[in-house]
């Protein structure tokens, strides 16, 4: 009597939610110093060191994590596919309660954080395709790819323009509701143009010319703002101007 033929090999269950949320927030430690230190996922996760501590141990036995020696973790490929997935889903849903049910923009990243971790992979990808396939979210930070590539940028700081330069907003922090209505109440959303004309001394405030009006804030905000300066932007057009069809590299200069 032959064997019963064997079924399809078993898939691993999905992360649970507080995975995915440890995982997203060791990616995001890793985007500002490389690595994630205990203490940063205590502060982003709102809980004690010793619960981080357990679960980082945890992550670590399952794949999701590596050791970095007197530094912290870092996302291993499996954990980071996870955390990409994470990223894609919340902001793809931020983009969707904005542009089509009206959600704030200081409100939606709550909203987004509930739902993130309940809405299937089909549905988020029913929502980008009805959104066109965003690239950013409605606060200008990149959408991970379905395929889990992003395109992260580093970026300066509104705070770090000198006087007389001009820049274009790119993005601003979702994470505080208020100073998210100031800045829409001011007028800096991502894709504004801006020009910083004076910077007062001993950390007084920046005088910025938004369109035909000047407003002033204060360097705590502007650091918050992460913006494209203008002069980088133009380099940028003309190199990829210069760049023939195929992809080679064109000639700079006579031979």
């Amino acid at each position: 009597m032959s064997a019963p033929a064997a079924g399809p090999p078993e898939r691993d269950p999905p992360p649970s939610a507080p995975v995915e949320d440890y995982l997203k927030a060791v990616y995001e430690c890793e985007l500002r110093s490389g690595s994630a230190a205990t203490s940063d996922l205590a502060a982003a996760l709102q809980v004690a060191p010793a619960s981080v501590t357990g679960m980082v141990r945890r992550l670590a036995s399952q794949g999701y994590l590596d050791h970095v020696p007197y530094r912290g973790v870092q996302l291993t490929p499996r954990g980071r596919a996870v955390a990409l997935r994470t990223i894609r889903r919340h902001r793809v849903l931020e983009s969707y309660l904005t542009a089509v049910l009206g959600v704030p923009w200081d409100r939606v990243h709550e909203e987004a954080e509930r739902l993130e971790h309940a809405a299937s992979d089909d549905l988020v990808e029913r929502m980008a395709a009805a959104l066109g396939h965003p690239r950013t979210d409605p606060h200008g930070a990149p959408i991970p790819t379905a395929e889990g590539t992003i395109a992260e940028r580093t970026l300066g700081s509104l705070a770090d323009l000198a006087p007389g330069a001009t820049a274009r907003v790119v993005m601003v922090s979702d994470r505080n509701p208020a100073l998210l209505r100031y800045v829409a109440e001011i007028g800096l959303h991502p894709g504004t143009e801006v020009m910083l004309v004076a910077r007062a001394p001993f950390g007084g405030p920046l005088t910025l010319r938004i369109g035909d009006r000047d407003t002033q804030v204060g360097p705590t905000l502007a650091a918050q703002l992460r913006v494209e300066d203008s002069a980088e932007r133009a380099g940028a057009v003309e190199c990829a101007a210069a760049r023939p069809a195929d992809g080679t590299t064109a000639p700079t200069g006579t031979p």
